[in-house]
């Protein structure tokens, strides 16, 4: 398996040559792959949110179908 190193030192010995246009498809790409990485880190920290407001609700007594109607009666005002 390559080290971290090598791989960098590939990639940037594959990008000499390449003409503008390819380079900033390149850029595009990390930028997609930054972005991708950044989603799925907010999609985990949601889950974990939603894991604990239920584990307080249910603490609370407070229930899944009650959130609801709270939620349904806050947007009916706006």
């Amino acid at each position: 398996m390559r080290s971290v190193a090598v791989t960098r030192e590939t990639i940037l010995q594959e990008l000499e040559g390449l003409p503008e246009d390819q380079l900033r498809e390149v850029l595009e790409f990390i930028l997609f792959l930054k972005f991708r990485r950044e989603m799925e880190r907010a999609r985990q920290r949601f889950a974990v949110a939603v894991k604990e407001a239920r584990a307080i609700a249910q603490e609370r007594g407070i229930t899944d179908e009650e959130v609801l109607a709270e939620i349904r009666a806050v947007r009916a005002k706006q």
